[in-house]
């Protein structure tokens, strides 16, 4: 976090401002207020600020009433992990630097990442360690200043060099010793040093958006020389690179973090520190680091951060998880869907959740879904218990289905998600085929360690806070302590007509059945059976009469919280539910009799039919980070933005959620009143 910040500080300063950007963008004034920077109209007084926003047009008002007034300078600008889309797109950074010396990127005084650079001793182990973390979450996770482009759009066969377009006429050119010539100079040196080799310009982000012109185009090209227009990852650009060339551009530090040593030709603020080759030597820049020493001053050091959905400072690491969760969500909503067999009171959260450029177009006719889809070159999204065969007209739709940590209520209550997947093989509880999470289970192996850390980090939130997929109120039943001694089994009931035991039980299909097997095995055991939340709503089938129960369970725990139960018994037994998942976050052994999604992998003891794929060995903290972290994804109901799996857990721990619709509200009262018909809203 930055170190010109007040935050804590007894009396926040005031800064004078004369630009409108710092009035009407209200996330810079909302994160300069908790950097402890009070914003102000008129002249200011002794001890007081003035605030600039870099280099810009209008930064010469405020310059000037800050050396007639001898007043000192803030300079204000966006951080190097910014946003989705560019700011001329609307979308709000996630950080800022502020620098009370002077400004990053002006080549010619120092700034205070120049200071930190300079004289920060940068030999902190844990601070290092994070900084390769963080390098390596933002390579693996293709994070750049801007995010708008696809990591799976190919590029050019390798090897070619690649030279960096900039925007025309950009603060960071002028100020960094550098003009038009420069760039000329640039390509004519990229191809007289490699005459052999092709040269790839690629194009800035904003130049692709149209908001502002590059310094090269169409006319530059020919046979050695081709433009990369095309919105593809600079991490993928990047990897089949035999060199890079730059003036000032951010990309050329992303090269370095790369493992590059680009040419510069201008002045920005990593040139100077032996990682570049320098076309324009910083005599004051004398000092030799390492990349995570740059990285540790430029990312963690200098820049304030900013977690939009705790509306608090943060460190590099939300940043990350935010920018990660904000990009997928861009990279894989952002053509629009065409969707069907969705039911009515679904569709207003589902095309809230994926958000797109284009709105989402639901259609119950599957032929018209798929002809509309490949017509308008937009994915199919199916409810993954609705599909038909005429879905796959044109190519395998997308399947949807609610996520593992789901809500504070049931879906059939007309509650909705905050996470869902989206599969584009199969689902996750349809074990006849692959689907994209065993994918990830069996990548999950060789998670590294920052993926790992966490992981644990997310296990302990978790069951600190006693979360599961649906997160009711209850109490745990009276008398559960006065059962007799033995080995205490949990077997959690389940829907009876659910996809999950259609497709992934076998000889054990009902919970009835599941009783009887559980005691069967079991028989000295203490039993206690848990039906489930939508069978005791009566809106779902799978009801055991009471009377019949008890012949096989010590206790039936109706209406209990079936989180706290795992905190009281020794094992569970189950067909397929995600309460078997739940039990191993808790450290419970589970025995499934069918074949759930967390079965197979050697974690369970497995008695029903397991594919003969899984023959990946995760442990238990690899086969979280696949189910809850890689396969998911989750909606903040707070800011209505696509957010990490930490902000939902946040979220339902503390029960910082909207109220249902009212209409929802009614519909599901309704709903409960009329259960025979519950057909007509699932």
């Amino acid at each position: 976090m930055s170190i010109s910040s007040t935050a804590g500080s007894e009396q926040p300063r005031r800064l004078f401002v004369y630009n409108g950007g710092f009035l009407t963008q209200t996330r810079i004034k909302r994160i300069l207020e908790l950097a402890g920077w009070q914003i102000r109209l008129g002249l200011p007084g002794d001890g007081d600020w003035v605030g600039t926003w870099g280099k810009s047009p209008t930064s010469s008002r405020g310059e000037a009433v800050a050396s007639r007034k001898e007043n000192p300078i803030l300079c204000v600008e966006d951080a190097f992990l910014r946003s989705v889309l560019p700011g001329r797109s609307g979308e709000a950074p996630l950080g800022l630097m502020l620098d009370d010396i002077g400004v990053h990127f002006n080549g010619s005084e120092r700034s205070r990442l120049e200071q930190i650079l300079t004289d920060d001793p940068l030999d902190d182990s844990a601070l290092l360690k994070r900084a390769r973390a963080a390098m390596a979450r933002m390579a693996t996770g293709h994070l750049s200043k801007y995010n708008a482009f696809h990591p799976d759009l190919p590029v050019p066969d390798a090897p070619y060099v690649l030279v960096l377009d900039q925007t025309r006429g950009d603060a960071s050119i002028r100020f960094g010793g550098a003009s038009e010539a420069t760039f000329r100079d640039m390509l004519v040196a990229a191809r007289l040093e490699h005459p052999h080799a092709r040269i790839l310009i690629k194009t800035h982000p904003e130049t692709l958006a149209g908001h502002r012109d590059g310094y090269f185009g169409p006319e530059d090209e020919n046979e050695q020389v081709q433009l990369i227009t095309d919105p593809v990852s600079p991490w993928a650009l990047m990897d089949g690179a035999m060199a890079v060339y730059t003036v000032s551009s951010g990309m050329g530090f992303e090269a370095i973090l790369a493992g590059h040593k680009p040419h510069v030709f201008g002045l920005p603020c990593y040139a100077g520190w032996g990682l570049t080759e320098d076309r324009q030597p910083v005599n004051r820049r004398g000092r030799k680091l390492t990349r995570a020493q740059l990285f540790a001053g430029a990312m963690m050091l200098y820049p304030t951060w900013y977690d939009p959905y705790r509306d608090q400072l943060c460190e590099i690491e939300q940043v990350l998880d935010t920018l990660e969760a904000r990009a997928r969500a861009w990279r894989e909503d952002h053509q629009g869907y065409v969707a069907s067999g969705m039911r009515l009171w679904k569709r207003r959260p589902l095309a809230e959740f994926f958000k797109a450029d284009t709105a989402m177009i639901f259609d119950d006719n599957a032929v018209r879904a798929a002809d509309g889809a490949e017509t308008m070159e937009r994915p199919l999204m199916v409810w993954a218990g609705k599909e038909a065969p005429d879905h796959s007209t044109h190519r395998p739709p997308l399947r949807v289905e609610d996520g593992f940590l789901r809500s504070r209520g049931l879906g059939a209550a007309l509650v909705p998600p905050l996470s869902l997947v989206r599969d584009d093989l199969g689902i996750y509880y349809d074990p006849t085929r692959e689907s994209r999470l065993e994918h990830h289970i069996a990548a999950s192996t060789t998670l590294p360690d920052h993926a790992r850390d966490r992981t644990h980090r997310l296990v302990a939130q978790i069951t600190k806070n006693r979360l599961g997929k649906y997160n009711l109120d209850r109490p745990l039943p009276v008398g559960l302590t006065d059962l007799h001694d033995g080995l205490r089994i949990l077997v959690p009931g389940q829907v009876e007509d659910d996809a999950s035991i259609r497709l992934g039980a076998t000889e054990v299909a009902t919970n009835l059945d599941l009783l009887k097997r559980a005691r069967a095995d079991n028989p000295d055991a203490v039993i206690i059976y848990k039906p489930h939340p939508d069978v005791e709503a009566g809106l779902r089938d799978g009801h055991i009469p009471p009377d019949v129960a008890a012949n096989y369970a010590d206790m039936v725990a109706d209406q209990a919280d079936p989180i706290a139960l795992l905190d009281h018994v020794d094992a569970l037994w189950t067909m397929t539910s995600t309460m078997g998942f739940e039990a191993l976050l808790r450290g419970v052994p589970v025995t499934c009799l069918g074949a759930p999604f967390y079965a197979g992998w050697g974690l369970t003891t497995d008695l029903g039919d397991i594919p003969e794929r899984r023959t990946a060995r995760p442990d238990l903290i690899a086969l979280v980070h696949a189910v809850l972290i890689d396969y998911p994804r989750y909606f903040d109901p707070i800011t209505k933005t696509a957010c990490p799996v930490e902000v939902v857990v946040d979220r339902l721990a503390t029960g910082t959620l909207p109220k249902g619709r009212p209409g929802t509200r009614i519909l599901a009262k309704l709903q409960g009143l009329f259960a025979s018909y519950a057909y007509l809203w699932r």
